[in-house]
């Protein structure tokens, strides 16, 4: 059993860790794969590590004390599906362009549209053409995550919304950003430029 405490202790540093990195601490320590396995499933059972998705885990010491960073929680988006960036009402929460509370961490990917429900929280996907997976960025700190602009954040959730802004017209879009309460006002001027450049630009080539 004190290879087992080992390999936990190994696992609780990693931000997140893969079953392959598990064997690959787990032979360090003399182990075999079946036993390894057997380890796995006794962390799960004992709330010792949490499974992101098959094969896609994090140790419980570490996300309780991260859990309050809201960093991290990106940074695991990012991971779980990829290539992925956060956008849609997460990131207009995270930009204070929305008063609503948000308990999901959406994110916009080139691959299907899928939603992970996990112990720490629900993580959906939603997918979107190659030409449109665009205008995010790199924000570093304490964890690293990709998050769309304030401007393409908000393109993001009208597009989904309004089922790929299908049939709306430009005349229409200060409405819904009005009936979705969007304080408009609190956008940066560059972006708000930016957000109707790129509204005017899709509508137009639909």
């Amino acid at each position: 059993m004190k290879s087992k405490k080992n390999l936990l202790e190994q696992l609780k540093p990693l931000p997140y860790f893969t079953k392959s990195t598990v064997y690959q601490l787990g032979e360090q320590l003399g182990l075999m794969n079946s036993t390894i396995d057997t380890y796995i499933s006794r962390f799960l059972r004992y709330k010792e590590i949490i499974q992101l998705k098959n094969g896609l885990y994090v140790s419980t010491d570490f996300y309780i004390k991260n859990k309050s960073n809201s960093s991290y929680l990106f940074y695991l988006a990012n991971i779980i599906r990829k290539p992925s960036y956060v956008s849609s009402w997460t990131a207009l929460q995270y930009y204070n362009l929305t008063t609503d509370v948000i308990h999901t961490i959406t994110s916009v990917t080139t691959k299907v549209t899928r939603n992970y429900v996990t112990k720490i929280g629900v993580f959906p996907y939603r997918s979107i053409k190659e030409d449109l997976f665009s205008d995010f960025h790199l924000n570093k700190g304490t964890f690293n995550f990709f998050i769309a602009s304030p401007a393409k954040s908000l393109f993001d959730m009208l597009y989904f919304k309004t089922h790929q802004l299908r049939g709306v017209q430009l005349k229409d879009i200060d409405y819904l950003l009005n009936e979705l309460r969007i304080d408009m006002d609190e956008m940066d001027k560059v972006e708000r430029k930016k957000f109707y450049s790129i509204i005017k630009n899709h509508i137009r080539h639909e």
